[in-house]
Order: structure tokens, then C-alpha cells, then sequence
């Protein structure tokens, strides 16, 4: 018996870190060692609840237990996990597809532990299909905030570069302006927060930039 439940936590190890892998692969804020201990504790913890007390039932008294408590609790425990992951960030929530992954991931250790390897396996295929197939259409058809901070001397090539924007198929979404002084010079810095296509949105935005002279990127984040 001690062979089979080995058996069961090599699988959900192996799910998990390959939904882990394709986390890491996408930079997301979990990736191949989250996914794989959350899939690998999750089956212990469901093999423990089916299979652990088997002692203590086995004694002369009359006692009951309900082997779903402890899986019950994985799946409230694993929220915590998932709410470390997501991240709100100039006006914008990250990582609600990862913290998603790792309660799928949960799920898959758990289905696992109980020995149910077909039913993990095709979860975990979707759930793969699922995130590819997500990625390419967000990709190809899809939008993302970013924000960008640059700074010009003048403020017609800042009124210039927010035009250019507009014309370019941007939504700003707002900007904050202030002026600073560096070697002796007053420039005007602007952060903004535009919402941007997301195929080759970094050189769309370089592109834009370099037309105009005096105008120098800071940051895109």
C-alpha cells in the first residue's frame, strides 16, 4: 500500500510541476517549485484524510471520523496561498490567472491522492490548453495596461507624444505631470497609464519616441 500512495504523490508532483513549468516559462508570480509543492502536499494531505487514521479507528471504542475534513481545508487553506500572488498595481490587478492555477493545482493534487490518475491527467491537459490557448488570443487580440514615464524639456512634445498616442489607437487612462529640475534644467516628467494592444506594444511605443527629439523614455513597466 505504502507503494501505491508513493505512486500518487510522484503524479501530483509531476502535474503540478508541469502547470508549474509553463507558469515559470510566462514569468507569472508562481512557477514550477509553488506548483509543484502545492500539488504535492495536497495529495498527502488527501492521502492522510482517507488513510491516516486507520489506527485509531481500529481501536475498541466508538469512534467516528469524516475523512473529508482535512481535504475541506486544503481547499480553503490554498485561497491563501493564491491571494499572495495576485497583486494590485497602478489601478490594475495581477496574477488572478496564477492564484486560478494553483486552486486547479490544489484540485488536480488532491484528485491524485485519491488515486484518480486519468481524471488528474485530463485536468491537467486542460488546464494547459486553457492557459496557451489564453496567452496566444491575448496576444494576437487582447489589451494591457502599462505605464510609461518620460520627460521632454518642452511641454508641446509632451502635449505631442500624448496626442501621438491617442492617434496610435491608445486610451490613456491618466497622467500625472510635474516639473523637475536636472543639471540646471527644468524638464517636464510625465507617468502615464495607457491601455495598449498587446502585440509589439514596446516597440510601438519606442517607435513613437523616437520621432520625437528632446523626449527620453524612463520607464514601461
Amino acid at each position: 500500500m505504502t507503494q501505491e500512495f508513493i505512486l500518487r504523490l510522484f503524479a501530483a508532483a509531476l502535474m503540478g510541476g508541469v502547470i508549474g513549468m509553463e507558469r515559470g516559462y510566462r514569468a507569472k508570480e508562481a512557477g514550477f517549485r509553488t506548483h509543484f509543492l502545492v500539488a504535492l502536499g495536497s495529495a498527502l494531505f488527501m492521502i492522510i484524510s482517507q488513510f491516516g487514521f486507520e489506527t485509531v479507528l481500529s481501536l475498541p471504542y466508538n469512534i467516528r471520523l469524516d475523512p473529508s475534513r482535512i481535504a475541506a481545508q486544503v481547499v480553503s487553506g490554498i485561497g491563501f496561498i493564491g491571494a499572495g500572488t495576485i497583486i494590485f498595481q497602478k489601478h490594475v490587478v495581477r496574477g488572478l490567472t496564477t492564484a486560478a492555477g494553483l486552486w486547479v493545482t490544489a484540485a488536480i493534487g488532491m484528485t491524485c491522492g485519491s488515486g484518480l490518475y486519468v481524471l488528474a491527467g485530463a485536468t491537467t491537459l486542460l488546464v494547459l490548453l486553457c492557459l496557451e490557448t489564453l496567452n496566444l488570443i491575448m496576444h494576437h487580440f487582447g489589451t494591457r495596461n502599462i505605464v510609461i514615464t518620460f520627460s521632454s524639456p518642452s511641454i508641446n512634445d509632451v502635449r505631442d507624444v500624448l496626442d501621438r498616442f491617442r492617434r496610435d489607437g491608445m486610451k490613456i487612462d491618466n497622467y500625472n505631470m510635474r516639473e523637475v529640475q536636472k543639471d540646471g534644467k527644468t524638464l517636464f516628467s510625465v507617468a502615464t497609464d495607457v491601455i495598449v494592444k498587446r502585440d509589439k506594444y514596446e516597440q510601438r511605443v519606442l517607435a513613437i519616441m523616437e520621432e520625437l527629439d528632446g523626449v527620453q523614455i524612463e520607464s514601461i513597466e
